[in-house]
């Protein structure tokens, strides 16, 4: 199969099942001035998250911490790409204080790649982890990891911190890295994975579909993850940010979400969120229990 080229085009027209309400009301106001006033960073606001009315609108929000500007350039993302400027020593402070005022019951922390740091960010994620637990101690926590390209001393220091869930996407199939994720490799990110399990995590990861993949290639996917120790898979509509980013190939209607959901269960994963606006942090809250 021929792979189709990243051009800029008209963005698809959207189907009515992805259609989504603008953010609004007292309690999404009230997100958004701890997040000013804290000065921290949401990859609801930076990766266009269509789901940020509804998790804000409830008092949640996922954190993206080191940054807003990532050393990666994926064809598929909003996030800024660029030379990060120096992290800050002081955000887990802050991230954990945020989320002590917002009551949050589960918080979602993320982060952009540092693949200019020796230990790619690893000890303020152990830090942010850390504190988050000292100050909300009934707050549960899902971190959703970068990859760490093999730094296996940074990945057990990112996740040694007390986190419920490890998660790490792989985004897309393998055949599309070339074009989607150009400096990120599919194996690597199943090693990862691999050795998060091996560290007795509950281990999460996500895939974007509607850039090109076949059916085939889907399940295949599934079942290396299942292959490689993953416990809870999410699957989610692609969603193109700008006209420079990658082109929606396909709208994945409902009924073929919900046949992936049935197929990953039905290869061996623990639990699949799969839907047109999943993301990898929508109803994050369902995965902590999840048996294993």
């Amino acid at each position: 199969m021929i792979e189709l080229p990243v051009i800029p085009s008209e963005r698809k027209k959207r189907p009515d099942w992805l259609r989504v309400k603008l953010p609004s009301g007292p309690d999404f106001l009230r997100v958004r001035q701890l997040v000013d006033t804290y000065k921290l960073h949401t990859i609801c606001e930076s990766g266009s998250c269509p789901n940020m009315g509804e998790c804000w609108g409830a008092g949640t929000a996922t954190f993206m911490i080191l940054g807003n500007v990532c050393t990666r350039s994926c064809s598929f993302c909003a996030v800024a790409t660029g030379r990060p400027n120096e992290y800050d020593t002081d955000e887990p402070q802050r991230v954990a204080e945020a989320i002590r005022l917002m009551g949050v019951k589960h918080a979602v922390i993320t982060s952009v790649n540092r693949d200019e740091l020796k230990d790619r960010g690893a000890e303020i994620w152990y830090q942010t982890v850390r504190l988050v637990k000292e100050q909300s101690p009934q707050t549960t926590i899902e971190t959703l990891i970068p990859d760490v390209k093999n730094n296996w001393d940074a990945l057990h220091r990112m996740i040694e911190g007390g986190q419920e869930v490890v998660s790490h996407n792989v985004e897309t199939v393998e055949r599309l890295y070339r074009g989607v994720r150009p400096q990120a490799k599919y194996s690597r990110s199943l090693e990862q994975i691999r050795r998060t399990k091996e560290a007795r995590c509950r281990t999460k990861s996500g895939i974007m579909l509607g850039l090109g993949e076949t059916k085939e290639e889907v399940f295949q996917a599934m079942d290396d993850l299942v292959a490689h120790g993953l416990d809870i898979l999410t699957l989610g509509q692609y969603l193109q940010p700008t006209k420079m980013h990658h082109e929606v190939i396909e709208w994945i209607t409902p009924e073929l979400f919900e046949l992936y959901r049935e197929e990953g269960l039905k290869r061996g994963l623990k639990y699949v969120e799969s839907g047109p606006l999943v993301r990898s942090s929508y109803h994050a809250e369902r995965h902590v229990n999840v048996p294993i």
